[in-house]
């Protein structure tokens, strides 16, 4: 499913690093609340095809969306797995320490935050889309196997053949 391996930012290659974020965790029925992005209105039609084609389910665990309601954001169980759709780039892309995910032929860069909760921002794309997972997933990237297929058929490649 994955390798890691640095990846530097010089001009023929992006980076790919996975950032990682406490997306938070309730054990309530109470929806989270995420930023939702502004993205340019090219990028924001291509959140909207990614909208309808997200599943129901990722990693077992059944849709629920954030707050407030968007096209832009989806997630799954109690805020335990959060996509935003339209983020800005990351600053950490032009880190050459960074590293890098792919799965089912969608690149990803990890961050890791507080609590060891990842964030994944997809890379070589024509925008870019973040995937936040709770401490569960701390040293899981599974969920991006259920979420690559909608990314890759809604979100074209900016940078070819690095999207192959």
């Amino acid at each position: 499913m994955s390798s890691h391996r640095p990846f530097g930012l010089p001009a023929a290659a992006a980076a790919a690093v996975l950032l990682l974020t406490a997306a938070g965790c309730s054990s309530t029925d109470a929806k989270a609340s995420v930023p939702v992005p502004s993205p340019s209105a090219e990028e924001a039609v291509l959140c909207q095809a990614l909208a309808k084609e997200l599943p129901d389910t990722v990693a077992g665990l059944g849709r629920n969306d954030p707050e407030p309601e968007s096209e832009l954001t989806a997630g799954w169980g109690d805020a335990a797995i959060v996509l935003r759709c339209g983020v800005p780039r990351p600053e950490k892309m032009t880190d050459p320490q960074s590293q890098g995910i792919s799965v089912n032929g969608v690149r990803w860069m990890l961050e890791r935050q507080e609590g060891g909760a990842p964030r994944f921002t997809t890379v070589y794309r024509k925008t870019y889309v973040e995937v936040t997972l709770d401490e569960r997933y701390a040293h899981d990237a599974a969920p991006l196997t259920d979420l690559a297929a909608p990314v890759a058929k809604t979100v074209p490649c900016a940078l070819e053949p690095e999207c192959a």
